[in-house]
């Protein structure tokens, strides 16, 4: 089981010309050789000597004849779907997810548990936990798991497999320390199946354009939270020189009470570029006002004890049409609105994703989003992105790290 090995972007001329052919199989299939070759610009002879070797191994197969426009019909190649399978593991800001997945990215199984914010030591224990629930109900599936994909926070180093994970030692003064964790030696030697360990916005990112029925969208950027983001640029994962692209706010351990005069933020409080909750603060803020607020639906969620609040009661207030969870959102959204703003200008994508848990704030806090960047980015920048929900939800950082798995097996393919 251990015969995968993870190469991240460091992709060959043969592992790219594998992954072109056989993702344009993923998404098109049915589909002919001819077809294939047009689409992605490659000679149909090095297609069909591509596409032996993926025959030879199972990875597609040979369908009906399609209609014949003259001379001999065509033969249609589709993915063999059951190849192989992924295990995908995601944590965001309500809960953890593991699920199992085929080689044309299906859901298969899926176990959830809620969760709040967990420290280093717990965060190996909740993904184990998880695997083995899941594995439990895979027993026929087993033999052909390919790999495990887990995307958390933190700043992966690809180089040495550890993640750094920001462990909040300061709630007050939102104070992080830094603990270096080999996650991915940790969990291949309990599991016993090749592991990938990225960033949980830049796997959420992949998995919204691989999971995509546009292919044309190539430029995106997935806001997890007003903490992170991931980057896809031209199709590709930007994980920026060292990996660590996308943290979207700078952070000095000795600033944390504006000591440094240079960098004192009181004139544009919220300051944009320092670090923030990955809740945007919404439930600091729903704790400080909702004493305020007592015939607030808010109250009647968290059963009239401020202690019981949870980010979940601020969004099902929401859906209640709650004036004082509405406010809050959209302050929040506002704030958020301007990063997304700023980073528009800088990338001009062609959408940005909104997700991690905050999509479950609805309508309002989407359309609050939209509204900031069109009045805070360039015109010809915001009138040009596309700022949506997650199409993936819940399940899109765990969907992103299995079907990365699955990109690696294609990118991987040998004669």
């Amino acid at each position: 089981m251990r015969d995968l090995v993870f190469k991240g972007e460091t992709l060959s001329d043969r592992a790219r010309k594998n992954l072109s052919i056989l993702d344009t199989i993923r998404r098109s299939g049915p589909i002919s050789k001819t077809e294939i070759s047009s689409f992605i610009g490659v000679n149909v002879v090095t297609v069909s000597n591509y596409v032996e070797e993926f025959l030879r191994q199972k990875l597609i197969f040979e369908k009906e004849l399609d209609v014949s426009k003259g001379g001999r019909r065509p033969v249609l190649l589709d993915l063999n779907n059951d190849s192989g399978y992924a295990i995908g593991v995601g944590i965001n800001l309500l809960n953890a997810i593991a699920v199992l997945i085929d080689m044309k990215g299906n859901l298969i199984l899926r176990v959830k548990r809620e969760t709040a914010q967990v420290s280093a030591s717990e965060i190996v224990e909740l993904i184990l936990g998880l695997v083995k629930d899941l594995l439990a109900q895979a027993a026929g599936y087993k033999d052909r798991i390919k790999g495990i994909g887990v995307a958390i926070a933190g700043i992966v180093d690809h180089g040495r497999d550890t993640v750094r994970w920001p462990e909040n030692i300061d709630k007050d003064n939102n104070s992080y320390s830094l603990i270096t964790l080999p996650l991915k030696d940790i969990l291949e030697k309990e599991l016993n199946y090749p592991v990938c360990v990225d960033n949980d916005a830049t796997m959420a990112c992949f998995g919204e354009q691989w999971l995509s029925r546009e292919v044309e969208m190539k430029d995106l950027v997935y806001m997890l939270s007003g903490v992170g983001c991931g980057i896809m640029i031209n199709g590709e994962i930007y994980r920026g020189t060292s990996g660590c692209a996308g943290e979207i706010s700078i952070y000095n351990a000795k600033d944390k009470n504006n000591e440094q005069q240079e960098f004192n933020c009181t004139a544009g409080q919220p300051c944009l570029l320092k670090r923030w909750e990955v809740d945007l603060g919404m439930l600091a803020l729903a704790k400080k006002e909702a004493p305020s607020y007592k015939d607030s639906k808010i109250w009647q969620l968290c059963d009239g004890s401020i202690k019981n609040l949870n980010l979940k009661n601020i969004f099902e207030a929401i859906q209640q049409e709650d004036q004082l969870a509405l406010d809050i959102v959209k302050r929040s959204a506002k704030r958020l609105g301007m990063k997304v703003a700023f980073l528009v200008n800088l990338l001009n994508p062609q959408a940005v994703i909104i997700g991690g848990g905050l999509e479950e704030a609805g309508v309002p806090f989407i359309d609050e989003i939209r509204r900031t960047v069109s009045e805070w980015a360039f015109e010809e920048a915001s009138s040009a992105v596309k700022i949506v929900s997650s199409r993936l939800g819940e399940n899109a950082v765990a969907l992103g790290a299995a079907n990365f798995i699955v990109r690696e097996v294609f990118a991987g393919v040998k004669e």
